[in-house]
């Protein structure tokens, strides 16, 4: 999972509308722009993901986010988890024992975890320092084998 970007598609723009509450508007032939509002906290955010971006030969995906004075990106994004059950949306990129995590909340909320190492993300959450720990937490789904069915939801029993 190191490298590849993750090729997204109508039925995923539509997944990530859904948990942000936002409908995507297409900006160009290559980026979308979702705009979340929350009024009870006076929060505003733009996401906007930025495909196919050639440098050098190499296609790459950016995710970009603008709140208040904040300015944030995620270049070479791998993969994507959108939850419902958080009511968040977590594009991430993967590199040489890296793992990098933008998490877009659908109340206009941002987190942005930076190179953070494999050591972190695979060992017991609960014996790293607090600091390090919501991190841990944030981002270990990343780790999730068979990640490309996962899903936070849960299976309704009949």
């Amino acid at each position: 999972m190191t490298g590849m970007i993750h090729d997204f598609t109508n039925e995923n723009l539509a997944e990530i509308a859904d948990v942000l509450g936002s409908k995507p508007k297409t900006i160009g032939d290559n980026m979308f722009r979702f705009e979340i509002y929350n009024e009870e906290e006076n929060h505003k955010l733009a996401l906007e993901i930025h495909l196919g971006i050639e440098i050098d030969d190499k296609r790459m995906n950016m995710v970009s986010v603008y709140s208040g004075g904040t300015f944030m990106q995620l270049h070479n994004c791998t993969k994507f988890i959108a939850s419902k059950m958080l009511k968040q949306v977590t594009f991430f990129g993967k590199q040489k024992g890296l793992t990098s995590g933008l998490i877009i909340e659908e109340g206009a909320g941002c987190s942005l975890y930076a190179n953070v190492g494999d050591e972190v993300l695979k060992g017991d959450f609960t014996e790293l320092p607090e600091d390090l720990m919501m991190c841990g937490v944030a981002l270990s789904l990343t780790e999730t084998e068979g990640f490309d069915n996962f899903t936070f939801e849960d299976d309704e029993i009949s």
